[in-house]
């Protein structure tokens, strides 16, 4: 056999999958730590919100409050080797919802809208509403209905129309996202500890 045939010939070993490539590597560390980037710069009752490990929430809150240029770079940095030890995808999930743009969000808010359409449209459907959220205030969603037609026929600004949407998202409830146990269990604990 000639030497040629020898260098050419494909090995087994070289058809071995090696995982992903360096360049894929850091893409994806890259992204973890824009997801971080993007933990640091939510507001303050936003980031209450989100369900985190321990040790995450603390490198963000300590990631928040440093102003040096330098220091802040480096605790970007570590929140992204952080977010590699965890399942990032339930942290997306929550950034998703807060910034309004997961799909089960958005059918949320357009089934408030879809009520509020429908009690406008006929106080009728009062009754139906509050057979389904039965801690509904009556007395207040009749108010801000009176007070929108009015505001309607008087071509004011529809103050009301958006202070019934705000009203009816506090009884309506908004789908959970299925978090995994751990992290709840991490939050559960979090909030003993703060306790």
């Amino acid at each position: 056999m000639s030497m040629t045939k020898i260098l050419n010939k494909p090995s087994a070993e070289s058809e071995v999958y090696d995982g992903p490539s360096k360049s894929q590597l850091k893409r994806d560390m890259d992204a973890l730590q824009e997801l971080g980037e993007e933990l640091i710069n939510l507001s303050k009752d936003s980031f209450k919100k989100i369900i985190l490990p321990e040790k995450l929430r603390e490198a963000v809150t300590e990631a928040r409050k440093i102003t040096s240029n330098g220091a802040i770079r480096r605790q970007r940095q570590y929140i992204g080797k952080l977010m590699r030890e965890v399942d990032a995808e339930p942290i997306k999930l929550q950034l998703d919802r807060i910034k309004g743009i997961s799909n089960e969000h958005t059918a949320w808010l357009h089934q408030v809208e879809r009520w509020r359409d429908r009690l406008l449209a006929d106080e009728a459907i009062l009754a139906e509403f509050f057979d389904e959220y039965p801690d509904a205030d009556l007395q207040q969603i009749r108010q801000l209905l009176r007070n929108t037609k009015r505001e309607q026929t008087q071509q004011k600004p529809l103050k009301s129309f958006r202070e019934l949407f705000q009203l009816l998202k506090t009884y309506i409830p908004e789908p959970s996202i299925n978090l995994p146990a751990s992290l709840i269990e991490d939050a559960a604990d979090e909030e003993e500890d703060r306790a």
